[in-house]
């Protein structure tokens, strides 16, 4: 990726790079960090697995009501990065984020094991607990409460999409004489410009 006749179309171009990430992965390419900033200006940033891309952003999945949860509604503005050291290349995308339509949520949550469906019930996420005994209590009271019917949707748990603004893609080179190639999204298209490393 290291001409400037690279596509017009940040997300053509991470959906190539994306695959080319996902094929023989040490780890988990789809692990990205995702950074936060709530009322009282303090930055967060965690580790969040993308489930899925298209046009419109980038989407996870979280508890509404923990720490990034609450940033986020306090101030929707958020950066990812992706970083994948075997290739030796970096994405980042900056933007907003929005609740993704509650059917988008129902259906992703309905795909998960249905042990993460118990856990997603019975954790109050960033919330202080008393014991490891005290969680494991919760999720037996939530498998109990479920027994023998399908675990419906919380509904303090959904996905987000981060819709991007400036995507920015990196790749290692020589001598730290880096290719980083930024687009900006002005109305409905893409400019792209090459970044001095």
């Amino acid at each position: 990726m290291t001409n400037d006749d690279a596509s017009a179309d940040p997300i053509a171009r991470f959906a190539t790079l994306f695959e080319r990430a996902g094929r023989d992965a040490p780890f988990d390419h789809t692990s990205m960090s995702l950074g936060t900033c709530g009322a009282d200006g303090q930055p967060s940033v965690r580790i969040v697995l993308l489930h899925g891309f298209d046009a419109r952003g980038f989407t996870f999945f979280t508890n509404y009501d923990s720490r990034k949860g609450v940033d986020i509604t306090a101030n929707a503005r958020a950066a990812l990065t992706f970083y994948w050291p075997w290739l030796n290349e970096q994405v980042r995308a900056e933007g907003t984020l929005e609740r993704i339509a509650p059917e988008e949520s129902d259906a992703y949550f309905a795909s998960r094991e249905r042990g993460r469906q118990l856990g997603a019930w019975a954790s109050a996420q960033s919330q202080p607990i008393a014991s490891r005994e005290a969680l494991l209590d919760a999720v037996a009271e939530v498998t109990a409460r479920f027994a023998g019917r399908d675990v419906p949707r919380p509904p303090f748990w959904g996905g987000y999409r981060l819709a991007p603004a400036r995507i920015e893609f990196w790749e290692n080179g020589e001598f730290r004489l880096h290719d980083r190639f930024l687009y900006v999204r002005e109305r409905d298209a893409w400019t792209m410009t090459r970044l001095s490393p």
